[in-house]
């Protein structure tokens, strides 16, 4: 089964909201086998839709739309799809009643007379109860295609996918449903094009599964596929290409799938019953922020230090003013001072830091913005690493945060170079 998905609705042209729903049904049919080939935006526009309808129905099995079932003018969704199918759109008892029940319920005893239009279900099209709202979803089968229309509100979209939709295309799946399983590698401390090329060969030959690489923001993903008859198989398959992965790339390999860096760290300390501090100047406070995001993390972190001012610095942490002065504050001896005093001031097996310019302005020709540098101790050894990023400043302090706490990660595990 091929499936498309069109998304209705102005607000998503213009990115005033992004379009999570788009996200979450990929997910939900490759979990069932379904193959989503292409995702299409349009706005409140009958026209448009129709084109779009059109294109979908030339290509697709199972076309899904969402956004455009409200009660207003600009809702056109539904009538859109009948009319495209050659439907008429019939009121539906049943449904106008739930619509009734759903405004007695939520404290408002009287329907407005324009929420009966959401009661109005195509000729031979069957409604999809809505638990969360008064729009029903709609499913339509017509010469051998299926034509699922959703409401827009995710909290609406998400049950109703769960509860009824997933369960009938299972059941139209059933006896040739195959599973689609993928899996997600985080790696930090190298491009895109260089890990491309360590695994160039696997990326040539692949058929299923597949291999792709992608640059985010702060790591490098690559995402595994695998189309199998279960899900079993298709485990297999992912663990077999895995392993080849990493052959090449495991020192860069930090995580699978949703797991982050500040949960390896916090996983990694955990496990050793070991803490950590950090003290931040370009950051702000930022790594901190990631590390207690983390469940569980009043076990390992033990606070940290905001040291923005020389001054703070030196009096906070420690670091000598020759250093400051001969260094200055954004340098690898300063950092590597820091992380050594947040470690002795708070007590901490651990110290981190970070100290850079994250601009837009205060750059140098010798110290560019973009000019960061991150360190961390133990009992044993001090490290630090020297980067240089071009971004906006908000870039810039997430690409240092994520740096920090990956040299924390090397120094637990032994892998600083």
């Amino acid at each position: 089964m091929e499936a498309e998905i069109i998304s209705v609705g102005t607000e998503l042209l213009l990115g005033q909201i992004a379009n999570t729903n788009a996200q979450y049904l990929g997910e939900r049919l490759a979990e069932l086998g379904i193959d989503l080939h292409r995702v299409t935006t349009v706005g409140d526009n009958a026209k448009r839709l129709r084109s779009a309808l059109e294109a979908a129905w030339e290509r697709a099995d199972l076309i899904i739309l969402t956004g455009g079932l409200g009660p207003t003018e600009d809702d056109l969704t539904k009538e859109t799809v009948a009319e495209f199918l050659g439907l008429e759109l019939v009121l539906d008892e049943a449904v106008l009643e739930r619509i009734r029940c759903f405004f007695a319920r939520t404290g408002r005893n009287i329907m407005p007379p324009a929420n009966a239009k959401q009661a109005l279900i195509p000729v031979g099209g069957e409604a999809l109860p809505n638990e969360y709202g008064t729009a029903p979803g709609v499913w339509v089968e017509k010469d051998g295609r299926i034509v699922v229309i959703l409401p827009g509100p995710p909290f609406e979209l998400k049950p109703m996918f769960e509860k009824t939709v997933a369960g009938k295309l299972r059941q139209r799946l059933a006896g040739e449903r195959k599973v689609i399983k993928s899996r997600v590698l985080k790696l930090y401390g190298i491009g895109e094009s260089h890990a491309e090329e360590l695994v160039r060969d696997l990326i040539a030959s692949q058929t299923n599964p597949t291999l792709a690489p992608y640059a985010k923001e702060t790591e490098i993903q690559f995402r595994l596929t695998a189309k199998a008859g279960s899900e079993e198989e298709a485990e297999t398959m992912l663990a077999c290409l895995e392993e080849k992965v990493q052959e090449r790339l495991g020192r860069y390999i930090f995580a699978r799938d949703a797991e982050t860096m500040p949960e390896v760290v916090g996983r990694l300390l955990s496990v050793r019953g070991e803490s950590l501090a950090v003290a931040e100047s370009c950051t702000g406070g930022l790594v901190a922020d990631w590390i207690t995001n983390v469940p569980g993390s009043s076990g390992y972190f033990l606070g940290g230090v905001v040291a923005y001012s020389n001054a703070l610095k030196e009096k906070l942490l420690g670091v000598p003013a020759s250093i400051l002065r001969e260094e200055g504050p954004v340098s690898g001896a300063v950092a590597e001072a820091m992380a050594r005093g947040v470690r002795t001031l708070v007590g901490a097996d651990y110290g981190a830091a970070v100290t850079g310019l994250a601009g837009p302005d205060g750059g140098t020709p010798e110290k560019p913005v973009g000019l960061v540098f991150v360190a961390a101790a133990n009992g044993q050894r001090t490290v630090s690493e020297r980067y240089e990023w071009r971004g906006s400043r908000l870039v810039i302090k997430r690409r240092a945060a994520q740096a920090t706490l990956n040299l924390v990660r090397k120094l637990i595990l032994g892998l600083q170079d």
